[in-house]
């Protein structure tokens, strides 16, 4: 009989600033989820869109990853690096028919109710200035989450042809995040509840490239106590490089999972593993919590 595949699963931060808690909580589930399943566990710095990155970022976030004890596995894979990767498939693409350039305008969607009507499909726009986007032939209407359950996708947006090269020359995040997480051979995506939505559409570029497609999980979202997401954009403050455990201990009760009875007292390492022998997925809650 086959054996399933090895574990493999993730972590994906962008450098638009330094890790905060809500990426510690992220970082946290996806690496007890990896270690709990006897598996690996991997880092991608997405740092694909140089705008929205803050310089000096890129060479904060592994350091507060160790600093925490998530220790990966296997060499970092930096998005910036793998712009050949991202080409080759979009040729792939151009030569199935499965993609066109488009040169519609932000507020002509916008004037749509931000849903693209397929405008350019058969105008044949020069590549000049142009995006181009993925000609939808396996549109997803839901998908299994291993935590939510069925979830259900806005129909307009699982039909839409959606871009995977911006105007500007950059490479979109729903090709990026696909095209990596093939090639690091990722089985299970853990990754928070802002991309439940995105999800149907990497589902489908999965499927239009015959490329193997992961399991889902999306996490609660982790807030400030005044109710705001702790976002980058917010201001959400630095993981502090002080003594890891309290926030891990915040980070594991955000996540509805038991702590060590004498954590205050055992090293780092242990307490790590005795929340991977202790995990327990199904415990993880669905809401947003402070």
């Amino acid at each position: 009989m086959p054996t399933s595949a090895p574990y493999i699963g993730s972590f994906a931060p962008s450098p638009s600033g330094a890790l905060h808690f809500g990426s510690l909580v992220a970082a946290l589930d996806s690496y007890l989820q990896a270690r709990a399943c006897g598996g690996q566990w991997r880092v991608r710095i997405e740092d694909i869109d140089p705008p929205r990155e803050v310089p000096g970022a890129a060479d904060t976030l592994l350091p507060q990853l160790n600093h925490y004890g998530l220790h990966w596995d296997g060499p970092v894979m930096y998005q910036s690096q793998r712009h050949e990767a991202y080409l080759r498939v979009l040729a792939t693409l151009r030569q199935r028919g499965l993609s066109y350039y488009c040169d519609c305008t932000r507020s002509r969607i916008q004037s749509l109710g931000c849903h693209y009507d397929g405008h350019c499909r058969d105008r044949r726009i020069p590549a000049e200035g142009a995006a181009i986007r993925l000609r939808q032939t396996a549109p997803v209407f839901h998908f299994h989450d291993r935590l939510r359950g069925r979830i259900e996708a806005d129909p307009a947006l699982a039909r839409e042809d959606f871009i995977i090269r911006r105007r500007d020359g950059l490479f979109a995040y729903n090709l990026a995040v696909v095209v990596d997480d093939a090639a690091m051979d990722v089985t299970e995506v853990v990754r928070g509840a802002d991309l439940i939505a995105p999800t149907v559409r990497q589902l489908s570029l999965y499927r239009q490239l015959d490329y193997k497609e992961p399991d889902y999980v999306h996490l609660p979202l982790a807030l400030s106590p005044a109710g705001l997401r702790l976002l980058k954009q917010n201001h959400a403050p630095a993981l502090p490089m002080s003594d890891p455990r309290p926030l891990l201990a915040q980070a594991l009760g955000l996540l509805n999972q038991p702590l060590p009875p004498q954590w205050r007292a055992m090293r780092l390492e242990s307490m790590l593993n005795w929340a991977v022998d202790h995990w327990r997925l199904d415990a993880v809650p669905t809401t947003p919590a402070p």
